[in-house]
């Protein structure tokens, strides 16, 4: 069974999300072991500065480099500039990590202001979810539920149509 660790800067703040994800968890249970990280979120002023910006992004990559390091992982990065998939070629994604012998799937959803340069270049692959803009907080919930709905596809199940 394949070890995915969603690996998310901050933590949730509106009840409805945590409930979506708290469902989209229980659901993924029969299919992988999931791990849901939250590292803390730094502090930035009102008025951030790009180098203020470039501090915190760097900051909350060193609290992620640990959690991408190892023989069996393949690390997926959130971010604008990665490739768009549909949802039957995210799931011929994850069917090829498993057979290619990885044993954890890491995905990383970094703050609103993005991710370390330093964890995107460990990044096996760079998902976007879409040209469009959506709130933050809602990319933990998108992501849970397109692993879900990947593992459907690639277990014949009926939730994909």
């Amino acid at each position: 069974m394949l070890n995915v660790n969603l690996i998310t800067v901050g933590k949730l703040k509106e009840s409805y999300l945590r409930e979506a994800c708290a469902e989209y968890a229980k659901r993924l249970q029969a299919f992988c072991k999931l791990n849901i990280v939250e590292l803390n979120e730094s502090r930035l002023s009102d008025n951030p500065s790009e180098k203020e910006i470039k501090t915190a992004l760097s900051a909350e990559g060193k609290a992620m480099i640990s959690l991408l390091t190892g023989n069996n992982c393949y690390n997926i990065t959130m971010c604008i500039e990665g490739k768009q998939l549909s949802s039957t070629e995210l799931a011929e994604k994850t069917e090829k990590i498993s057979v290619d012998g990885k044993s954890t799937l890491n995905i990383v959803i970094g703050s609103s202001f993005g991710i370390a340069d330093e964890i995107k270049a460990m990044s096996d692959f760079k998902l976007s979810m879409s040209k469009m803009t959506f709130p933050h907080q809602l990319a933990r919930v998108m992501v849970l539920e397109q692993l879900y709905r990947a593992f459907q596809i690639n277990g014949g199940g009926k939730y994909h149509k």
